[in-house]
């Protein structure tokens, strides 16, 4: 996991100087102003992506060292939406460094969880979920994420003032639409639900309704920053890689 956090920071670096040097060249950013004045509003849009959630915690940490980045708004699904609910409450209860703490004994907690299977049990266990539904498998609906949000995250101080906009993406199991959970509604069931892959979890009921992960519907979706928050920018950060189509054609021999 120190690899991956690493890896995403060094990653980072090329993209935050590309970044500095828009926001140097920004007409608005006049060499007469303070310094400190000199703050860059950005949304954020956060992709799912299980364990590949680790590198997005090195992109928010190096993006949360640096004054001159503020972060208005959070659109986020699965393991993004997990990201984004922890920056927002550390954000709101400490600051930059808060949010940096918080989000580093998360990804500690998780791994210290996912440590207790051994490679056997997981390959077993993901075997045995292409022939059997969680409905069979979870008679308890365990989930150990659950444990983990729960003691990471005070849900009511979030909902009655978060540091920033939040954009929870879940597919609603009934219409196959998507339903986003915002800051003000936003529970531990919304962030598991945004989560919630049906071959290993049973669906997760909010509000009379059951919902599967939000990465069948948008990984994740745009929209809500685009409608809903000032800053005219947003930051994607990819958890997985897209090559694009690939090519047909034969590579050329010389």
């Amino acid at each position: 996991m120190r690899h991956a956090r690493n890896g995403a920071r060094r990653c980072t670096r090329v993209a935050m100087a590309s970044r500095a040097q828009i926001i140097s060249s920004n007409p608005a950013s006049t060499s007469s102003r303070p310094a400190a004045t000199r703050v860059k509003h950005i949304n954020l849009a956060l992709q799912g992506g299980g364990a590949h959630g680790a590198f997005t915690w090195g992109v928010l940490d190096r993006l949360l060292e640096d004054p001159r980045i503020a972060v208005e708004g959070v659109s986020a699904t699965s393991s993004g939406a997990m990201n984004a609910v922890i920056m927002a409450y550390g954000l709101t209860i400490g600051g930059r460094e808060g949010a940096r703490e918080a989000l580093g004994n998360f990804w500690r907690r998780v791994a210290q969880g996912a440590a207790s299977f051994s490679p056997l049990q997981a390959s077993l266990f993901e075997i045995v979920s292409l022939f059997l539904s969680p409905y069979q498998l979870d008679p308890f609906n365990y989930n150990p994420l659950r444990h983990v949000v729960e003691r990471a995250v005070d849900f009511e101080r979030l909902r009655h003032g978060s540091a920033v906009r939040l954009f929870l993406s879940a597919t609603n199991v009934r219409s196959g639409k998507v339903k986003i959970f915002t800051d003000k509604e936003i529970t531990a069931d919304c962030v598991l639900a945004s989560a919630c892959l049906p071959t290993l979890y049973k669906a997760v009921e909010v509000d009379g309704e059951h919902y599967w992960d939000g990465g069948y519907m948008g990984n994740p979706q745009l929209f809500p920053l685009i409608y809903s928050c000032a800053s005219r920018d947003i930051l994607v950060v990819q958890s997985i890689r897209w090559n694009g189509p690939r090519s047909r054609r034969r590579p050329a021999v010389s």
